[in-house]
């Protein structure tokens, strides 16, 4: 058995047996007992099921590595010929306490990419007819506001409230089309530790970071540090690092 990949929005991590593909459940409350064996290549996911390969590198090798080309766009576009012709949605993210970034998504998903990431409040600053257009005012944007925050630093939030006179700063220079804010259920009060395991309760999950109980202490997971993981279905006995809240 190995975890072949997750979804952020169910959430949920998909577990293959040989050829076919399981999908376990992240939701609160659900006991996760699966203990991490080898790494390897987590092959590819087809609607016809897992193809599964045994390349050493974690969790793509290069022949099933994919690269979102549009992730490096910043107006010329990268593809044989432009298809990003549906209004596009330029907005800001705030992740506790005080990180921001500019992005931009195909403006029905706007609310889904900022729980995809894990924002904790969302601003949609302007709409404009297609990709090419916003991806060149979010690298005007991106001069002096950043354009990506790495998964540590928003771990490093989980447990923080966003700094309202910051956030409140950088709208002040923006006419508004809409705000968000986004509540994930984690209900925490110290930094969780950052560990690669899946055994435990799950607390929530705020973007690719998967919140664990276990043996009194709480516990931050990146989903994409389990792909590609053999894994055997018990609880693992490996001891890990206490958190905060275990001497509480």
């Amino acid at each position: 058995m190995q975890f072949v990949g997750y979804d952020t929005g169910g959430p949920g991590l998909l577990l293959s047996d040989d050829d076919t593909v399981e999908y376990v459940s992240l939701d609160p409350g659900t006991e996760l007992a699966y203990t991490l064996e080898e790494r390897h290549c987590a092959g590819v996911v087809t609607d016809d099921g897992h193809v599964p390969c045994d390349a050493d590198h974690a969790p793509y090798c290069r022949d099933h590595r994919s690269t979102w080309v549009c992730a490096k766009c910043t107006g010329t576009c990268l593809k044989d010929e432009m298809d990003c012709h549906d209004p596009h949605a330029i907005y800001l993210a705030a992740f506790a306490p005080d990180v921001f970034k500019v992005g931009v998504t195909k403006e029905w998903r706007l609310e889904t990419r900022l729980r995809e990431q894990g924002a904790d409040r969302g601003a949609h600053l302007r709409t404009v007819a297609n990709g090419r257009i916003a991806r060149e005012q979010e690298a005007e944007l991106a001069e002096r506001i950043a354009d990506r925050v790495r998964v540590p630093t928003k771990r490093d939030g989980l447990h923080l409230d966003v700094d309202d006179a910051s956030w409140a700063g950088l709208l002040s220079a923006f006419d508004l089309l809409g705000e968000f804010s986004f509540d994930y259920g984690l209900d925490l009060t110290d930094r969780p530790v950052a560990e690669t395991m899946a055994t435990g309760t799950v607390r929530g999950v705020q973007g690719r970071l998967l919140v664990l109980d276990r043996a009194g202490g709480t516990y931050a997971v990146d989903l994409r540090d389990l792909v590609g993981y053999d894994v055997v279905p018990e609880a693992t006995t490996r001891d890990v690092q206490s958190s905060l809240g275990a001497f509480g």
